[in-house]
């Protein structure tokens, strides 16, 4: 049955949904590539809040994605910036979350990392923005969970240089139980995060970040690195120490990244494997195979998608991963912590339904359909 969309340019077009949905190969653990989705955070549609409330969040629908990533091979990246970190998850939702998923993690044997970052305080020293760090490092590791160091907004504005990122980082690490995972988060997905490692130069904020890791390599199980250039990325990665990973958080360039090159590849750490989950595993047991060619074949034609729910300004994806996960029917509402519902317009959500109903995604098409043609009227009075 056709659907009618609109489009950007205010006019309406027709659509003819799919009938069935994609059936990805299942199978056991991805074993060429370590994979990790960040995962999106439900919130609780009855709790009475605003956008200044404290994030309340359905903490069994939260979880039950998470279970549903960790059924397909997948690890979960919990507390980052797709769970809403600074964006309506403050850091005492952010430390509940990071409990209850290492817990869930323990009991079905999925792969967890969490976030460490600073935003239990909005500013402050060098010393108080360490103290910041230690406590959620603390947190994260008595949760038995590994630890992401994650690009902090505090640091940002009081950092006078690299000299200031060197001395922090190193500490951290030194104290650190287990390797770490260094999260590079740029501009375009956090603007307050500009000029990070000290300046605002990408090339010599690049070598600050080589120095920390060459500091302390047998600390650091790898980098994320969210720039969005996947050839900074590519050379990047073949400056690393022996051991090193590199973990793309590219979601422009994820398919070519992770199939990689005569001199390495990158393991993934995405917000966009959220929605992606099916496809992002059967893609990477292909790879394992060495099929490179039908790994291309299954993951190239969700770059669209991807380029779409991250476009600028490309901090607010987080709302189209979560419209996506309620037409596949992960949760029974479109609502998000702090509002952010409305971050994105209908024409937007309307080519992401079409987007993601043209690979398949949906389990059920005919509920996407629905759930579509409800928001539709809701939100734009359309019939």
């Amino acid at each position: 049955m056709t659907i009618h969309l609109p489009g950007p340019d205010g006019g309406v077009r027709a659509y003819e949904p799919r009938t069935e949905p994609l059936a990805p190969a299942t199978g056991g653990p991805l074993a060429s590539r370590t994979v990790f989705s960040a995962a999106h955070v439900v919130a609780d549609p009855f709790a009475d809040t605003t956008p200044d409330s404290p994030a309340a969040v359905d903490w069994g629908a939260t979880l039950a994605f998470r279970r549903h990533l960790w059924s397909h091979g997948l690890g979960v990246a919990e507390a980052m910036d797709t769970a809403q970190r600074g964006m309506g998850l403050d850091w005492v939702g952010a430390a509940e979350l990071i409990r209850r998923s290492s817990a869930e993690a323990k009991a079905v044997g999925g792969q967890i990392a969490c976030g460490v970052g600073t935003d239990q305080i909005a500013g402050g020293s060098l010393a108080e923005i360490r103290a910041a760090y230690e406590e959620q490092l603390a947190v994260v590791e008595e949760s038995g969970a590994q630890a992401i160091l994650m690009a902090s907004r505090a640091l940002a504005a009081a950092a006078s240089g690299p000299e200031d990122y060197l001395d922090l980082y190193g500490h951290l690490l030194r104290q650190a139980g287990e390797p770490v995972i260094l999260h590079w988060l740029g501009p375009m997905f956090d603007p307050a995060l500009d000029g990070y490692w000290g300046s605002a130069d990408l090339d010599t904020a690049t070598e600050t970040f080589l120095d920390v890791i060459a500091a302390h390599p047998d600390k650091v199980d790898g980098i994320k690195v969210s720039l969005l250039d996947a050839g900074r990325e590519v050379a990047l990665r073949r400056r690393l120490p022996e051991g090193v990973r590199c973990y793309t958080g590219d979601d422009f360039h994820y398919p070519e990244l992770i199939e990689g090159d005569e001199q390495g590849f990158s393991h993934a750490l995405l917000g966009i494997f959220d929605p992606l989950a099916p496809l992002a595993a059967e893609a990477v047991r292909t790879l394992d195979t060495g099929d490179t060619a039908g790994f291309r074949g299954i993951l190239d034609p969700t770059v669209a998608l991807s380029r779409h729910l991250f476009r600028t300004p490309t901090r607010f994806y987080k709302t189209g991963v979560v419209f996506l996960g309620w037409l596949a029917g992960h949760q029974d509402h479109f609502t998000m912590v702090g509002g952010l519902q409305s971050a994105r317009s209908l024409p937007h959500l309307a080519r992401a339904y079409e987007l993601a109903d043209g690979l398949g995604l949906f389990p059920d098409p005919a509920l996407a359909e629905a759930r579509m043609r409800s928001l539709l009227t809701v939100h734009g009075g359309m019939r």
